[in-house]
């Protein structure tokens, strides 16, 4: 998988969707809720398979949400990652070796765009309990280990809401972290390590590790229901 590729891709499509909505009403502000799923990672010793050697992830989301299109939300993830250079069917230096496992955890806040008016009320303004959408947005992850690891990722994805009850929502959402270092796969301080094993010094771009989620949630709607109108 092209990752720079998919990533490029999916910021024209959020561009796009900036250019061209309009804002509508909103509903509840306010949604809090809890999230599971699976989180892998790619990068030296998974150049792009999905879902390579997957792990459980859990969290925290809270959602504002400013119309029936537009939301801003924060969330609190936990997520464990393993790899194994043996499995990536690449060669390193001195055919090096190295396995490494390790939780992280991740405080990131991210703008939201609905595909369609999200609600299960005002079908004269054309809402749709049921609605894609997609999310761009920046956090802070830190993982454990004998060397710790900290730095910023980008996170992009998509995802599928459905209003089920009144105040509950569902959904469902997979995304990608970029980061910004390539040792986020560096558990120990000896022997060697995943961080530009080739000593290629390429760009930011390049030769950087990725993580992902899969996210199942279920989020409560709270605060006064607004009073709806239009902005067009």
């Amino acid at each position: 998988m092209k990752k720079s590729t998919s990533v490029v891709i999916l910021l024209l499509l959020i561009l796009s969707l900036l250019s061209s909505a309009k804002l509508s009403a909103q509903d509840y502000k306010y949604e809090i809720g809890g999230m599971a799923g699976t989180s892998f990672y790619m990068g030296d010793a998974n150049k792009g398979q999905l879902y390579k050697d997957a792990s459980l992830a859990g969290g925290i989301i809270f959602r504002y949400n400013q119309d029936f299109r537009w939301s801003v939300r924060g969330n609190l993830a936990v997520g464990h990652i393993t790899g194994d250079t043996n499995k990536s069917g690449d060669a390193f230096p001195n055919n090096s070796q190295v396995r490494f496992s390790r939780n992280f955890y991740e405080l990131g806040g991210q703008v939201e765009f609905n595909f369609f008016n999200f609600s299960n009320k005002y079908n004269y303004l054309d809402t749709k309990p049921l609605t894609p959408y997609v999310f761009v947005g920046i956090g802070c992850t830190y993982a454990s280990g004998e060397k710790t690891f900290t730095g910023v990722n980008v996170p992009i994805g998509i995802g599928l809401k459905y209003k089920l009850r009144d105040r509950v929502n569902i959904g469902f959402e997979f995304s990608l972290r970029k980061l910004f270092g390539d040792d986020f796969d560096v558990t120990s301080k000896n022997g060697f390590n995943l961080n530009d094993p080739y000593q290629t010094n390429d760009s930011w771009i390049k030769n950087k590790d990725w993580y992902s989620l899969t996210m199942f949630s279920v989020t409560w709607d709270f605060g006064a229901r607004c009073k709806p109108c239009l902005n067009y």
